[in-house]
């Protein structure tokens, strides 16, 4: 993404106030439920700090820790595979599904990463995103805004007239009743669905099991409903034991906004039963077949280099409610992560050091990020030291 470029997508984003009228909105209920839910557990701040130390080690140790989740995990009936590229993870899943399939997937910001639902789409399947705001952006055939909310530039009017004319039917601007339309749609593609595709919040090596955080209940129909389930997980979120990567979720949905969440979901393996002779068969309820694809795509390289600690990152979103930028322009402050940390992962990740200007230079370098954070990264210092990189490229805004 060239100066250029990123300066003409700022300036639309800008024109009518609309986006800083949402996000002041979001940012408002997020500082007021964050405040009360520090006050009704705080022993959060405390647990964070060892949640910053669980994953310094696991960062560390990354390709062995997903070594041993695989075997765990092939012990208990889940086919695994690495990926080390967005487009090897792209086709190891597209093969998985087939083509002509309806295919239903909750939210994962892994999946935006490498593309993957417009990749299954070019192969004759039906891609429903089943969260809601992810469903939203889908038929705005837009990106999404935020980490956690992906819709979070849309007001409740806006939300009325795309369903309205989606649906062929009136939906009021009314938030109940836009959750029930969307509900109602998505019943049947669920019931429909010949394959579930999730991701991950954090998952244990030593036990195999993948954990899954929220609030919707999409999730837990993806990952139950359809024959056919498939988890893919970036490489950095294998923390070592079961109880570590609970502490790891509860940090983590704490800063997203839950004081506690409707769901955490626990995967250990296919549906299976063993109430006949107490011979364990899989397949009961649940999927038959259950695939975890584990994504490198540059966080190896990224973990053995100075700027290892933007894989601390939990993805709460937090940070992006006390951004300044993105308080006005929301996910236009980015690519396919956001803010400050975006503009990290875009460099080692998603992009490079071109692609990563543009963000690394929007940086303000205020610090609200780090101060919210609950690892306690050093955005801004990284994004400093990431403009120093690109100098010394060559690379510097024109």
């Amino acid at each position: 993404m060239t100066f250029r470029e990123y300066k003409r997508r700022l300036r639309e984003a800008l024109k009518g106030g609309k986006i800083a009228e949402a996000v002041g909105r979001a940012r408002s209920s997020y500082r007021k439920n964050i405040a009360q839910a520090l006050e009704e557990f705080p022993h959060t701040l405390d647990l964070a700090k060892e949640v910053r130390r669980i994953k310094e080690e696991a960062i560390s140790r990354m390709e062995e820790l997903v070594e041993e989740a695989r075997q765990r995990m092939e012990r208990n009936h889940i086919r695994t595979f690495v990926a080390r590229t967005a487009s090897e993870a792209c086709e190891i899943i597209a093969s998985l599904c087939g083509r002509g399939k309806v295919i239903v997937k909750g939210k994962s910001l892994t999946s935006e990463e490498i593309d993957l639902r417009e990749h299954l789409e070019r192969l004759g399947n039906e891609v429903y995103e089943t969260d809601l705001g992810e469903l939203l952006v889908q038929l705005l055939r837009s990106r999404p805004m935020h980490l956690l909310a992906p819709a979070v530039h849309l007001t409740k009017e806006e939300v009325s007239e795309l369903l309205s004319r989606f649906l062929g039917k009136e939906v009021p601007p009314e938030v109940e009743a836009e959750v029930r339309a969307v509900r109602e749609f998505l019943r049947e593609k669920f019931v429909r669905a010949d394959v579930g595709i999730t991701g991950a919040n954090v998952v244990a090596a030593e036990t195999g099991t993948i954990v899954q955080i929220e609030n919707e209940g999409n999730v837990r129909l993806c990952s139950s409903l359809p024959p056919v389930h498939i988890t893919l997980v970036g490489m950095e979120k294998v923390v070592p034991r079961l109880e570590d990567a609970l502490k790891v979720a509860e940090v983590t949905w704490r800063y997203a906004n839950y004081t506690v969440p409707a769901y955490v979901n626990l995967i250990s393996s296919p549906s299976k039963t063993g109430d006949i002779e107490k011979v364990t068969t899989y397949g009961a309820h649940g999927p038959r077949e259950v695939y975890c694809v584990f994504l490198d795509n540059g966080r190896l390289e990224l973990s053995r280099s100075p700027f290892r600690e933007a894989l601390y990152c939990l993805r709460c979103g937090g940070c992006l409610y006390e951004c300044p930028l993105f308080g006005l322009v929301a996910g236009y402050f980015g690519d396919r992560y956001f803010g400050g940390i975006g503009a990290l992962w875009t460099a080692f990740v998603t992009g490079g050091l071109e692609d990563a200007a543009p963000l690394a230079y929007s940086c303000l370098a205020c610090g609200r990020c780090k101060v919210r954070c609950p690892m306690e990264i050093d955005t801004p210092g990284m994004c400093l030291e990431l403009r120093r990189l690109i100098a010394e490229g060559d690379r510097r805004p024109s």
